[in-house]
Order: structure tokens, then C-alpha cells, then sequence
């Protein structure tokens, strides 16, 4: 990084934004928070003064800033297209939570709307940059596990009823969906970052007793992958009281199970390695925020040096559209009891 500090803009100051708050303050020596802009001004105060930044008083303000040169957007995906198209217009890179909007289509148009302005767009897929993680991508992509021939996601969290009753959460018109594009779509970016895009699913969705909300709360699939593997995601919001998240790899050589941030490799020579540390927290419980900000701020961290190398940020918004079009995927083969094969476009 320069010596200069990365000036950067936040938008929104909801519930997403602490992990990415706590990551800004750790790496204030190279990036300056300029302005936070929140609709409420309460609430943008509130926040600013306990994370000790500086107010923006409008959207305008962030993006005329000159020394404002990416900016980080944490608001629900019903609001992001007209900030995209606003930020992307005045030169700024953007760094944006997950999703990127409520449909593939939606989020096709973001990444269409960043490329033609020339502007960076990163997705903050934080799983992706946990230690056993990373250790695990690379055991795969060197070939030290050989060809994958099983692949299974499994999310078994928990969201009490509350959750559900704010206004618009669990809604397609706010969030775009239920348990797969607001909590398991982390664990299905890692599993596709790692395994190559699906191909095909089949796959029953619905909502459980448990909880009144417009979209799912369990979906259960069998995938084929593009490289042939065969593989299976179960993901709910219904088993408390919520457990780890996890991605287990069936291989040549040996047989890889990644649990929240702990890796173990069983070899099928009769070693076993183990990689990681057990994390305080992931989410899957009552409260969907207890988990560490390191992920966040390495997130940070390697999308700021993407915009000053001139290279692509870890997570792009294609790497994103592979996760959506799966997501989409599962949805449609349950609603229509049939299989369904997904065209990869990106």
C-alpha cells in the first residue's frame, strides 16, 4: 500500500456494518474512513461517534469527495443499484456486502454498470479468507487432493422468530430471499471457490413451522458440478440452537472436512492434518453477528491493494453471479419439482 491513506466512504450503518466498523479502526494506519452516510440520521450518528468516524451528510458528498476513492456498501440489496450507478459514475470502487442484489439478473446489471465505468467491484465473501480456508484451496488447486469426486455444504443455523420480524427481512422484495441468499450463500461462495461452478441441481425448498416469513428457511439439493463431481447442500435457519457451517470434500487422495475454521485432512495413506483454529463465533446462532472481524479486515485489506495494483480484488462481482445462479437454481428446482442445469455464464 501507499503511504497516503486509502480514503474510503461507508454507506449504511445496520446490523452488517460493526465487523466491518472494528476492520476500518484496525487498519486506520492505512485507510481513512473520509464519511459514513446512513438515511437515519440518528442511527449515522450513533455509529459514528462509537467507532470514532467522521458523518457524511449525504450520498453527493461521498461520492464529490476527490480524496474518497472507493467506497463500502452495507445496505440491503433493494438499495444498491442506484448507489452503484451513482458511485460507479464519479470514479469510485466499491466493496459491497453480499448479495449483490435480489435477483441474477439484478446482479448482472451491477457488474455490467462497475465495467463500463472502470471501476473495481468486490464482494464481501469473508469466509474465503479464513486460514483453513485458504489452506484448503490451495490443497485443491495443487492437486495434493487429487480430482474431487464428492462435494457436501451443509448450514445448519438458527434465526429466532425476531429476526424475521423486522420489516422486510425474509421478503424477495427487501432481501431478495430466504436462508440462501442471506445466510448460506457464504458457505456456497467457499464451496464453488474452491470445487468450480455447479452444473446441475435438483433440490426441495419451503418454509418450516418454526418461523411466518415470505421465503425459505430450509432447502436440501443434490448437485452435479461441472467437472463431474456429485455433491449435496442442506441449509436451514431451523436447527437450534444453530451449529457450524460446514464444507466436507471427498478426494483421490484424501478426504477434507472445513468446519467453521478448522480444517482436518484425513489422508488416505493413514495421515491426519489439521489446520486453523476454532472461531469464538460464526453466525449460526441466536446472534447472527458473533463472529471475529479479522476475515473482514483481511477482505478489506486485499481490496484496497487490488484498486492501488491495478489487479482484481479476491472476490469479484463474477466470481458472485456463480453463487447467485446456483442459488437461483435450488429455488427453481423446487418450485418446479424437476431438475435443473445451470448455464454458466461468467
Amino acid at each position: 500500500m501507499s503511504k497516503a491513506p486509502f480514503g474510503v466512504g461507508v454507506v449504511g450503518t445496520g446490523m452488517a456494518a460493526k465487523p466491518h466498523a472494528l476492520a476500518l479502526r484496525d487498519l486506520s494506519d492505512h485507510i481513512a474512513v473520509r464519511g459514513v452516510y446512513s438515511r437515519t440520521a440518528e442511527r449515522r450518528a450513533a455509529f459514528c461517534a462509537e467507532h470514532g468516524f467522521a458523518e457524511a451528510a449525504s450520498i453527493d458528498a461521498l461520492a464529490d469527495d476527490p480524496d474518497v476513492r472507493a467506497v463500502i456498501v452495507i445496505t440491503p440489496p433493494n438499495q444498491r443499484a442506484e448507489l452503484v450507478e451513482r458511485f460507479a459514475a464519479a470514479g469510485k470502487h466499491i466493496l459491497m456486502e453480499k448479495p449483490v442484489e435480489r435477483t441474477s439478473e439484478a446482479a448482472r446489471a451491477i457488474v455490467q454498470t462497475c465495467e463500463t465505468a472502470g471501476v473495481q467491484l468486490g464482494i464481501v465473501f469473508q469466509h474465503r479468507f479464513r486460514q483453513a480456508s485458504q489452506v484448503l484451496a490451495r490443497l485443491v488447486s495443487s492437486g495434493d487432493l487429487g480430482a474431487i469426486g464428492l462435494a457436501r455444504a451443509s448450514v445448519p443455523w438458527w434465526r429466532e422468530q425476531s429476526y424475521y420480524d423486522e420489516p422486510g427481512r425474509g421478503t424477495y422484495e427487501r432481501d431478495g430471499g430466504g436462508v440462501l441468499i442471506s445466510q448460506a450463500i457464504h458457505t456456497l461462495d467457499l464451496m464453488l471457490s474452491i470445487t468450480g461452478p455447479a452444473a446441475e441441481v435438483q433440490a426441495v425448498a419451503g418454509t418450516t413451522p418454526f418461523h411466518r416469513m415470505e421465503a425459505e428457511d430450509f432447502v436440501a439439493g443434490g448437485l452435479r458440478f461441472a467437472n463431474g463431481a456429485m455433491g449435496s447442500v442442506m441449509a436451514t435457519v431451523s436447527a437450534f440452537p444453530g451449529e457450524p457451517e460446514s464444507i466436507s470434500l471427498d478426494c483421490e487422495k484424501g478426504a477434507a472436512h472445513l468446519q467453521s475454521g478448522t480444517l482436518t485432512i484425513n489422508w488416505r495413506d493413514g495421515r491426519t492434518e489439521t489446520f486453523g483454529e476454532v472461531a469464538d463465533g460464526t453466525g449460526g446462532g441466536a446472534d447472527p453477528m458473533a463472529f471475529p472481524f479479522d476475515w473482514h479486515r483481511d477482505l478489506i485489506a486485499d481490496f484496497v491493494d487490488a484498486v492501488q495494483a491495478g489487479r482484481p480484488p479476491a472476490v469479484t462481482g463474477h466470481d458472485a453471479l456463480k453463487v447467485h445462479d446456483l442459488i437461483d437454481a435450488l429455488v427453481a428446482s423446487s418450485q418446479e419439482r424437476r431438475a435443473v442445469e445451470i448455464n454458466n455464464r461468467d
